[in-house]
């Protein structure tokens, strides 16, 4: 009886310690499988995304290209959009990713060359611009609701001529450098918001690859826009 009863103990203790052992286990997964949740989430958290209506305003520049002939380009004023990622680790430690879209004409006015041949004309190129970008961002004070931000950056600006309004000539990519200044507002524990900004684009003018319309000349896209937000 004894004997027997010393096993039944023997075997409840093995179990018992068998038990215990699976639900450490099991703990132990269990908060193992949370903590990239929880890191995830605080990674969302940080992360918003916005889209806005943008004005682009460029003035016109003018030059001379490779046989001295003056080339003034007027490009049109429009309308676009513009889409910001941003990761805001905290109000001084950001980075955003822009893409914005727009379409509009460039009107070159080419002048009479040194020779006979080269007489003034004007040339209209209808073009699509895109514009891939990356930069740092920073919240500054709040005034009540409103937040402050401003940040900078660069990207490639890619002007490609459309096909029934681009004479078939050539896409072609320039260096752009921006900055932006602005604030926003946000609601339901900032989950959402509004958004207004001034924002620029320092970048050469396009020539499309073409010699007669290269002047090497600088210009300036000035963007004011407005728009929302959503954070993840």
């Amino acid at each position: 009886m004894m004997n027997e009863s010393r096993r039944i103990s023997s075997r409840i203790a093995s179990r018992s310690t068998l038990f215990g052992a699976l639900v450490s286990i099991a703990l132990c997964a269990s908060a193992a499988a949370q903590t990239p949740a929880t890191g995830l989430q605080r990674h969302l958290d940080r992360i918003d995304l916005g889209i806005s209506g943008v004005g682009q305003l460029t003035p016109s520049s003018s030059g001379f290209n490779y046989i001295k002939q003056s080339v003034s380009q007027v490009p049109s004023n429009t309308l676009g959009t513009l889409i910001e990622i941003r990761y805001v680790k905290s109000p001084l430690v950001g980075i955003e990713f822009n893409y914005s879209y727009a379409r509009y004409n460039e009107t070159f006015s080419v002048g009479a060359g040194s020779l006979p041949a080269q007489q003034p004309y004007t040339l209209g190129v209808q073009s699509k611009v895109n514009e891939y970008s990356m930069g740092y961002i920073a919240h500054g004070p709040s005034f009540g609701d409103l937040k402050t931000f401003a940040g900078a950056g660069l990207g490639a600006v890619e002007f490609k001529p459309t096909a029934g309004g681009g004479q078939g000539l050539q896409p072609v990519v320039r260096t752009g450098v921006y900055y932006t200044v602005g604030v926003e507002q946000g609601f339901h524990e900032d989950r959402y918001g509004i958004r207004a900004y001034f924002r620029q684009v320092f970048l050469g003018a396009p020539d499309f690859n073409q010699n007669y319309l290269a002047t090497g000349a600088r210009t300036i896209t000035t963007e004011p826009g407005v728009g929302f937000y959503l954070r993840f």
